[in-house]
């Protein structure tokens, strides 16, 4: 239950802080009163996904305000002000919760949380009045109200290739043929080796490994392989007398020779 307390009487200068500690004993309240419910001061929980509304990026791990791949300087009060009416969305935050959280254990004049509000539209160039991206609810608060996108986390780009007779050769999406046919993508001159051997398959599956009715069969290490079988990186194909090992990076293709890699 909240207990509404009338502003007393500030006699320091609209801009100076005082703790409230100081400012209830000014009321003639105790420091602390007992049974009070307080609003959580914790203050305002990181995330670490940025939102975008308006063309406008947030990130709160970064501490950042981006248009367009321009940053937009902010205060450190309007900018947790921001991130905290982002939060909070829809819900219109009470001014005494905003005091709790942005300044905790110090109280300011309501005339300082109104030249934060200023700041934040005027950099979020907030200036029409029937479609407001942060709106006054006279009397009560503040609410934040664009809906919000949270990008979905860029899945890391991998490269794929394979190690043979000290090459390296880059292996692409979809159907990647080994044989002795020059056309192949690895192409291996043996006669040991079907023109057309086996191909590495590469697609939003997974990587597998399949023989493609090859006279002398395809395995993965000792394991011959019957149909499609999955690979993992450092496994080692053996076709015929070839070895070759598969290799798998977000990173990219590293400098490794088939000598340091593979099992």
């Amino acid at each position: 239950m909240w207990r509404v307390v009338a502003d007393p009487p500030v006699p320091l200068v609209e801009s100076a802080h005082i703790s409230r500690r100081e400012w209830r004993q000014s009321a003639g309240e105790p420091a602390a009163l007992s049974g009070e419910k307080r609003v959580k001061t914790e203050g305002i929980r990181g995330e670490i996904q940025p939102v975008c509304f308006d063309g406008f990026v947030l990130d709160r791990a970064r501490r950042l305000l981006t248009r367009g791949g321009d940053v937009l300087h902010l205060t450190p009060k309007a900018f947790d002000l921001l991130a905290l009416l982002v939060e909070e969305a829809p819900r219109v935050v009470p001014k005494r919760e905003l005091h709790e959280r942005l300044w905790k254990e110090t109280f300011v004049s309501d005339a300082t949380l109104v030249g934060v509000v200023k700041e934040l539209r005027r950099v979020l160039d907030d200036r029409l009045p029937d479609r407001p991206i942060i709106r006054t609810a006279h009397r009560v608060g503040y609410g934040f109200c664009r809906s919000v996108d949270r990008p979905k986390p860029l899945r890391p780009v991998l490269a794929h290739w394979v190690l043979v007779d000290q090459r390296r050769i880059m292996l692409q999406a979809g159907e990647n043929v080994i044989g002795r046919d020059p056309a192949s993508i690895v192409c291996l001159d043996s006669a040991d080796v079907s023109r057309r051997h086996a191909s590495i398959i590469i697609d939003d599956v997974g990587v597998r490994l399949q023989d493609l009715g090859s006279k002398n069969g395809t395995k993965i290490g000792d394991r011959a392989v019957v149909g499609e079988s999955a690979l993992q990186d450092g496994d080692s194909i053996n076709i015929g007398p070839s070895r070759l090992v598969y290799r798998t990076s977000a990173a990219g293709a590293t400098t490794e020779s088939p000598s340091q890699s593979g099992r």
